[in-house]
């Protein structure tokens, strides 16, 4: 971490003792949801203690913000609830009492201001992450009217329960094992992507152990590695010469098509980046989740990559069957179609020399390129996970039923998004729903 980033260090030093701490509230997981259920915790006067496996908070959060700190939508809600898919309607509670604009609001709470861009997604407007978690930080450090100010323990890695004492946290910290007696504990421990920034996924035979069902982790938002090409003999992954010049080199301005085996249709323009192996970015990451379980179906899914999405089929046909005289078949599609790079090079990569030479197959090709993919590049690499504890496990305050006291919020549980602020505002709205349900849960005298 920088000098300019925020911290979270340990706010007092941690006596490691034989008597367990106790604690009111315990929350496990320093991201988004975690912080949001602290908030709701300490706002109502709760002496609430987090702890993260990580030296700070909010590592994930900050990364996120690197390229432009995304915070939500501003579509219309039930538009925003939509892109849950299976899940949208166990979130759409959670949604609509801390939706779009409610997290808009927090952030102006905390003197951010945000913008709506062209793209409909919301940011701060200066883009930066780091002065939001700041901000936020010190709200939870120093609470309005006079609360108890939440109490960050750094460096403490979660080890599931003690043997013989329910609800007795174990945890591995600088000082040795450390265990602490909760009334009740929020788990935010995020998926298992990006593993260096504390989603490691460590946590699921914790749970699995304790009775609580747990979907199995896969990659969400996540790149591809493509099958190889017949024409030059691959069995997988481009060809050396296009990974070579083209890995890392954006297709803009296409649209990609996949329908898969049970009838489910995705089609969208936007862009993406060849890998050296495959695809990623942002349009391969909407069309993953029908990627990727296409892939765990068949072994392998297709998608139709259209190059030329603002070009009738009729234009680019007349265009492709246009003479070209003595101009190389690259020169005659740059001149015509303005086809050239790696739009060029993926005509290449992929079709023979009799598709390349027929002019109405090779107009179909520009319109619909089919490119098939074999696997989901590693969970660690995704941008989010799918998967995490099932649905029917939680009450509607996302207690865990086997368990009373124990709350869960964020990635923990089984639902996915795509990118564009929809992951966020979800972890948020499900840490305001876990901080909510603790509330409900101590009023009840339990």
């Amino acid at each position: 971490m920088s000098a300019s980033e925020p911290s979270a260090s340990v706010t007092h030093p941690d006596p490691v003792g034989s008597a367990p701490l106790a604690a009111e509230v315990a929350i496990i997981g320093g991201g988004p949801a975690g912080l949001m259920a602290a908030e709701v915790l300490s706002r109502a006067g709760l002496e609430v203690h987090l702890f993260d496996a990580m030296p700070s908070v909010g590592r994930k959060f900050l990364l996120a913000g690197k390229g432009g700190m995304n915070l939500t939508h501003a579509e219309p809600l039930d538009a925003f609830i939509g892109r849950y898919g299976a899940a949208k309607e166990r979130l759409r509670p959670l949604l609509e009492a801390f939706g779009p604009q409610a997290v808009r609001d927090w952030a102006a709470g905390l003197g951010i201001d945000t913008f709506v861009g062209s793209s409909q997604r919301v940011f701060p407007t200066d883009m930066k992450a780091a002065p939001l978690l700041r901000a936020w930080l010190h709200r939870l450090r120093h609470p309005e009217g006079g609360g108890p100010p939440v109490a960050f323990h750094m460096r403490h890695r979660w080890q599931g329960w003690s043997e013989g004492s329910p609800g007795q946290l174990r945890f591995d910290s600088l000082q040795g094992e450390r265990t602490v007696q909760a009334r009740a504990t929020v788990l935010a421990l995020g998926g298992a992507s990006w593993a260096r920034l504390g989603s490691d996924g460590a946590w699921v035979p914790w749970l699995q152990q304790a009775g609580v069902p747990v979907a199995p982790l896969q990659p969400s938002n996540c790149g591809f590695d493509v099958a190889g090409s017949a024409v030059h003999g691959i069995e997988a992954g481009w060809s050396p010469f296009f990974a070579s010049r083209f890995a890392g080199q954006p297709f803009k301005s296409v649209a990609l098509r996949v329908t898969d085996s049970v009838g489910e249709s995705f089609t969208r323009k936007g862009e993406f980046v060849a890998t050296a192996t495959g695809v990623e970015g942002s349009l391969v990451y909407a069309a993953s989740h029908l990627l990727r379980d296409e892939v765990a179906r068949l072994g392998r899914a297709t998608f139709e990559l259209d190059l030329l999405p603002d070009r009738s089929p009729e234009h680019v046909q007349a265009q492709v069957a246009h003479p070209r005289g003595s101009r190389s078949l690259s020169a005659h599609l740059k001149s015509r179609l303005g086809l050239d790079g790696i739009k060029m090079a993926v005509l290449n990569e992929l079709l023979d020399k009799d598709v390349l030479h027929d002019p109405a197959r090779l107009a179909s090709a520009i319109k619909g390129l089919p490119i098939t993919v074999v696997a989901t590049r590693p969970i660690d690499e995704a941008i989010s996970t799918a998967g995490g504890v099932c649905w029917p496990a939680l009450d509607p305050h996302q207690m865990v039923q086997a368990q009373p006291g124990l709350f869960v919020a964020g990635e923990m549980i089984d639902w996915e998004a795509p990118t564009g602020g929809y992951l966020l505002t979800a972890c948020m709205a499900s840490g305001v729903a876990a901080g909510e349900g603790v509330l409900d849960w101590l009023k009840a005298g339990r």
